[in-house]
Order: structure tokens, then C-alpha cells, then sequence
């Protein structure tokens, strides 16, 4: 809770004006504990699940011959029905998991210290402690998605993630419990290192989440902004992953690609991506040939 509840009382203690942002924050949070400004997430998670999947699910009914091309298992088509138990798996470990983890787990925020107080970070700040979370969640990640792929993880655990072998948006949080529990590490190493302000902790749950839903959305579609991101996977990248399935020792990581690159656990998906573009440029030249060869007939028609 803030240490003071008017604008005049912390424009004192700041020795300034307080700018917009930092008035609004100022009028939302003085009466209200840090806590309860935690457990926002908790709603911001329910939101998130809730209606991030339907942005695939909406184009997909709305624009399903145009958008077709970019679904990257095309052969693989599961129903409405079929997505909304998925979901309600998802709400159902959101409810008895997710849920409660958040409630209990503020003494670590706590800890690590997590504030509320003005001033507010400043654009750069916040960009700046962003891209060390998911550079540090990614890595840590990475080596836990190894190890939940050995024979004890993976059977234990790890299968009922991999349920989907062609994954969908809503199956982007759906997951053994423990594997939850296990994955809250890698994304609270970050703010752990660098701490940093309540909003900048609510950005990072809300935009890895966001990230993991688009990564299991099944569909590469090239104007998502994300491709901007440089090493960035996105669903081509994982979506292999998950084709593979239990036996995958192929494309761990959660958000980048560098250390499937350094670690070689990507080759059998630049070997894939290689023959399919040979493929490609095989159709493309036999297509170029048989054009040829027609456009020859039809000039010269004695030639048949």
C-alpha cells in the first residue's frame, strides 16, 4: 500500500509533479493493499485463457479458406466441442492450480522485492527488465523441458501436455499440475534478479502467456508481429515439437530459438525444413517445365 493517499502528499514526498500515469495509479492503488494488487493476476490469467484462444478459434470459423494455408498440421481438424474440453481442463487446473499457487506464493514477491510505490518505471526500464525475463525464463526453461522429455519426466508428467499432438491455443496452459508447479520457477527467476515494479510483473505474466498461446496455436501466420522478434520460434518451431511428440529430442525451448541452435537439439527441424523447401522448389521447377512445354505445343502444334 502506498504511503500516501492524495495526490499533493506524494508530489511532496517526490519533489514534483506527478505525471498522468502517475496520478491514475496513485488514485486506483492508495487504498488498496499490495496483495490484493498481486493477486490481479490471477484475473489477468482468467482473461488470458479465456479469450486469447478465441482471436484462432474466431478466424478460423470467419476466414477458414483464406487463413487454411498458414495451419501448419492441416490434416489434423478438431471440432468446437473438442476445443471447449480442452478449455474446460485448462479452467479446471486454472481453478484447484493456478488459482491458489498465485494466492500463497505473494511472500516471494515479497521477498524479492516486487513494489508498488512511485514513481513508475519509465518505458526503457520496463523494456529493459521484459527482455531479461524472457531471456532468463527461456534459458531455465529450456533445461527443464529437457529433462521432462527423459523417460521418467515424460511419463510421469510431461505426456499430458504432449496429449495434443497438434496443438491448439487453448492447450497452451494444459498440463500435468506438477508440471505447473515446476514451470512457476523458470518464470520467477527473472523478477527475482532484477526486480522491478508491480505493473512491470503484471506485463511479463500477461505477454509470456500470450506468447505460449500463440506458440500452441497451430498456425504460422505471417503478420504477426512477433516475426519482428529476433531468434523468436514462434508455433513453426514448437509445432514440430509437438509433431514429433514423446519421442522429440527436437526444439525445447519456450520463446527463442538460440539454444536449440547451440545445443544442437534442432536438427532434425532444420533438416525438415530444409526438405520441404527442396520439395517446394521441386513442385515450382516441374510446374515451370510443364508450362514451358505447353506454351511450346501450343506455338508449334505440328509438334504433337
Amino acid at each position: 500500500m502506498l504511503p500516501y493517499t492524495t495526490v499533493s502528499a506524494a508530489e511532496s514526498a517526490l519533489g514534483r509533479t506527478l505525471t498522468t500515469a502517475e496520478t491514475l495509479w496513485l488514485n486506483h492503488t492508495a487504498n488498496k493493499s499490495d496483495y490484493l494488487l498481486y493477486c490481479y493476476n490471477i484475473l489477468f490469467l482468467f482473461i488470458i485463457f479465456s479469450l486469447c484462444p478465441l482471436y484462432y478459434v474466431l478466424i478460423e470459423y470467419l476466414f477458414g479458406n483464406s487463413v487454411g494455408v498458414y495451419k501448419i498440421q492441416p490434416k489434423v481438424q478438431l471440432s468446437f466441442g473438442e476445443k471447449m474440453k480442452c478449455y474446460r481442463d485448462v479452467m479446471r487446473m486454472f481453478v484447484l492450480v493456478v488459482g491458489p499457487l498465485q494466492l500463497v506464493s505473494y511472500p516471494s514477491i515479497q521477498m524479492i522485492g516486487i513494489r508498488t510505490s512511485l514513481p513508475l518505471p519509465s518505458i526503457y526500464e520496463i523494456v529493459a527488465q521484459l527482455t531479461v525475463y524472457f531471456v532468463v525464463e527461456d534459458y531455465t526453461n529450456y533445461w527443464i523441458h529437457r529433462f521432462l522429455h527423459c523417460k521418467w519426466g515424460y511419463e510421469k508428467i510431461h505426456k499430458v501436455h504432449h496429449e495434443y499432438t497438434a496443438p491448439i491455443a487453448f492447450a497452451a496452459p494444459y498440463a500435468h499440475w506438477a508440471e505447473v508447479l515446476i514451470l512457476g520457477i523458470p518464470s520467477a527467476l527473472g523478477p527475482a534478479m532484477v526486480p522491478g515494479h508491480m505493473i512491470t510483473f503484471w506485463l511479463w505474466i500477461a505477454l509470456r502467456q500470450m506468447e505460449a498461446i500463440e506458440t500452441h496455436s497451430g498456425y504460422d501466420i505471417p503478420w504477426n508481429p512477433t516475426k519482428f522478434i529476433p531468434f523468436y520460434g514462434g508455433a513453426d518451431h514448437h509445432d514440430y515439437h509437438h509433431y514429433v511428440g514423446g519421442q522429440s529430442h527436437s526444439n525445447f525451448a519456450s520463446v527463442f530459438t538460440y539454444c536449440d541452435y547451440i545445443y544442437g537439439t534442432d536438427k532434425g527441424y532444420r533438416y525438415q525444413k530444409r526438405l520441404l523447401q527442396q520439395l517446394k522448389e521441386g513442385t515450382r521447377n516441374n510446374e515451370g517445365k510443364n508450362q514451358g512445354l505447353q506454351n511450346f505445343l501450343g506455338q508449334n502444334p505440328k509438334a504433337e
